[in-house]
């Protein structure tokens, strides 16, 4: 991996009006501040924070003194709730706005796909649209003749290709856009939810792509899933209300992000009453095929869980169940009551899981089997040899040992 710092982003923000008129005020003030050379550092060069910048009636910081260096080799994942800012800083990266304080620095050729349909014309061919995005990039039209089958094949458009993108459903304009992102090899490479739409067979294409690009450019992943975010990034940056939380290991990363949404109804983590807090901690390293899997949970109720029953989730790389541990009451776990909640502790037995990296789902079902919280992939866990049998489609048992 080399050492190339290709993206550097030190204390970029970026302020929003939720007024208009205001909005268009502000803009012609800006404007005319800009134009004499007095916005922001004054033309000094120096990089400024938003402490530099006071904010006016109606204005929010959007993005907020965010920080971050990225190399060749690495794969940044950007998460964070909606509204967090995810948007609104990759439009900033992508040179589509202007930041209010900090600099950017990006080296060598970018590719993007921010938005479905970014950056194509609706009324154009998806042909035409090829050669005017590539050309835009600097590419000649003997360099394009030289690609274009190979990113209509990739984007399996072949049949659709000179027909108007308006017609498009939002998967073929997500695996137009995807194609022609990628296409080039650029050096820098930004995908926000891209392979949130689409088929199976289309995300796997995604990720041999992908994977093949990993070690000449820097990448920038957002989505909302977490097993894509543990797949392909090595790198993390938690947006919350514009503010970086925290740029650390991809595993503390998911950590905080599933914290952040843990008191929060409609949230990654599903809280419905009685139960009002969810805490979950699984064994940690590599396990052996056939071992044991300890985990530890910690629920707030309102009332008591005597018939409550939780369920936990095995998936492969894939995304394919491949081990559950069905139904169990929690009257067959190991429960201590708390002063205002409960401490579960049990672990699962499980057989014919391949070596290879696995994630976890865990839930928790009422007396009456509502879904009262659902933990869907937040945790990973790694298998390492020796083999069990062929399969990989059972689970033993999921009762305390």
């Amino acid at each position: 991996m080399s050492d190339d710092v290709l993206v550097k982003v030190d204390n970029v923000s970026k302020r929003f009006c939720r007024s208009l008129k205001r909005s268009l005020w502000y803009g012609l003030q800006d404007l005319g501040s800009e134009i004499g050379g007095r916005l922001h550092d004054g033309g000094s060069g120096l990089t400024q924070s938003s402490a530099d910048v006071q904010l006016r009636p109606d204005e929010f910081w959007a993005v907020k003194d965010v920080s971050f260096e990225l190399r060749r080799g690495e794969c940044l994942g950007l998460i964070g709730r909606n509204g967090a800012g995810k948007t609104t800083l990759l439009r900033i990266l992508n040179g589509l706005i202007k930041p209010d304080t900090g600099r950017i620095e990006m080296i060598g050729e970018v590719g993007s796909v921010i938005a479905l349909g970014a950056g194509f014309n609706p009324i154009l061919t998806g042909r035409e649209n090829i050669y005017t995005s590539l050309s835009i990039n600097g590419l000649s039209k003997e360099r394009i003749r030289a690609e274009i089958d190979g990113i209509i094949e990739f984007a399996e458009l072949s049949e659709f290709i000179d027909s108007p993108v308006q017609s498009y459903s939002s998967g073929m304009q997500v695996r137009l856009g995807f194609a022609v992102a990628t296409a080039l090899k650029p050096d820098v490479l930004i995908l926000d939810e891209v392979l949130a739409v689409g088929d199976a067979q289309f995300r796997a294409k995604c990720y041999e792509r992908i994977d093949k690009l990993k070690s000449r450019t820097a990448m920038i992943f957002v989505t909302h899933a977490m097993d894509q975010v543990a797949r392909l990034c090595n790198k993390g940056l938690l947006l919350n209300r514009g503010q970086g939380q925290c740029s650390i290991a991809m595993e503390k990363v998911i950590a905080c992000y599933e914290n952040q949404n843990q008191s929060t109804e409609n949230g990654f983590i599903n809280l419905l009453e009685p139960i009002s807090y969810f805490h979950a901690s699984l064994e940690k390293g590599e396990l052996k095929a056939g071992s044991i899997l300890n985990i530890s949970m910690k629920i707030h109720s309102k009332e008591s869980i005597s018939g409550y029953k939780t369920r936990t989730l095995i998936y492969n790389s894939m995304g394919v169940p491949c081990a559950d541990s069905g139904h169990i009451p929690l009257s067959e776990l190991r429960v201590t009551p708390l002063a205002d909640s409960y401490a579960l502790d049990f672990t699962i037995k499980y057989i014919s899981l391949k070596p290879g990296k696995y994630f976890v789902s865990l839930s928790i079902l009422g007396s009456n089997g509502e879904l009262l919280v659902w933990s869907h992939k937040n945790y990973s866990i790694s298998v390492v040899g020796p083999l069990g049998a062929a399969i990989d489609h059972q689970l033993l048992i999921g009762r305390p040992s």
